[in-house]
């Protein structure tokens, strides 16, 4: 019998304290989030990203990250990113203890036009002056390509949008890429496909695959992203968040989601599950309303 071909251990990132929240209606406050986020690191995620630095205007829920930071008891061995934007937005995670950053382009030259302004090429060639910022203050950057696999203007987003982008992050310095299907319009063959393609080009790339279960797709692509060699993947607590500035872009998948299905087939986490459904049900107390979360479904029977 042909058996998959699965890894021992997976790296999942917590992204729900910033591409979780940022998209509900329901503002926590400073504490609430801190809390969630401790929870999160006492329960095995060794990634999270604790939120963004970005104009509390363009994104009301992401207001008060600096305090967040600060206030963090920060465990060993676990790593805390934050979303930035710009130089200003380095210069405030710096200030604030924050050690990893994230920059974010989008594929979708429709997407980035309408956000930015700017063409996705003209948004990566901007991020020059935050990686030489990075350079000299000790900042460790990630990235990551937003509407990578498909935006509802454009349809399919081609490779060939996405390779100058690649190319461009590794020229500043960046070695870490996230793959963000933000508008849950990717499938499974599309993403073995890409995944395959962008690791067997830039082996040198540590690759991340996010998710969003916008049309139920999110596990399945998941698991064709594991067939493609990709270890490493973000999900959001009880599936809440994602993009505001993407329309119908929400549903993240869900962390105990994710946990349980790796679980079940004895790849390691690290994660403990049933802290994380605790977190997940906290989750839906605070913001009130029941997610689309299939493990809370079947355990709160």
């Amino acid at each position: 019998m042909k058996r998959l071909d699965l890894p021992n251990e997976v790296l999942i990132c917590e992204v729900g304290p910033r591409d979780g929240l940022q998209n509900e209606k329901k503002i926590l406050t400073v504490t609430q989030r801190v809390e969630l986020i401790e929870r999160v690191a006492d329960a095995g995620v060794r990634i999270i990203e604790i939120g963004s630095f970005v104009h509390p205007k363009a994104v009301p829920a992401m207001a008060g990250t600096d305090e967040v930071a600060l206030r963090i008891k920060r465990r060993e061995g676990v790593e805390y990113r934050a979303l930035v934007l710009n130089k200003r937005g380095m210069e405030r995670a710096l200030t604030a203890g924050v050690t990893k950053v994230k920059l974010t382009v989008s594929a979708s030259p429709t997407h980035s036009k309408e956000n930015s302004n700017k063409s996705p090429e003209e948004v990566v060639r901007s991020f020059s002056e935050c990686a030489e910022f990075a350079r000299d203050s000790g900042l460790t950057m990630s990235g990551a390509i937003a509407t990578a696999f498909g935006y509802y203007a454009e349809g399919t987003i081609g490779l060939e949008l996405i390779t100058p982008l690649v190319e461009k992050f590794i020229s500043i310095g960046i070695q870490e890429l996230s793959m963000s299907d933000s508008t849950g319009l990717a499938n499974p063959k599309q993403v073995y496909e890409y995944m395959s393609f962008l690791k067997e080009r830039y082996p040198d790339v540590d690759w991340t695959l996010h998710v969003h279960n916008t049309r139920g797709l999110a596990m399945a692509n998941i698991l064709a992203a594991v067939q493609a060699g990709v270890k490493r993947f973000d999900s959001s607590f009880a599936g809440i968040g994602g993009c505001p500035f993407a329309p119908g872009a929400s549903g993240n998948i869900a962390t105990e989601d994710v946990v349980y299905m790796f679980q079940e087939m004895n790849i390691k986490t690290g994660i403990n599950l049933g802290q994380t459904l605790a977190i997940a049900r906290t989750v839906q107390e605070l913001i009130g309303y029941t997610t689309d979360s299939a493990m809370l479904r079947v355990t709160n029977l």
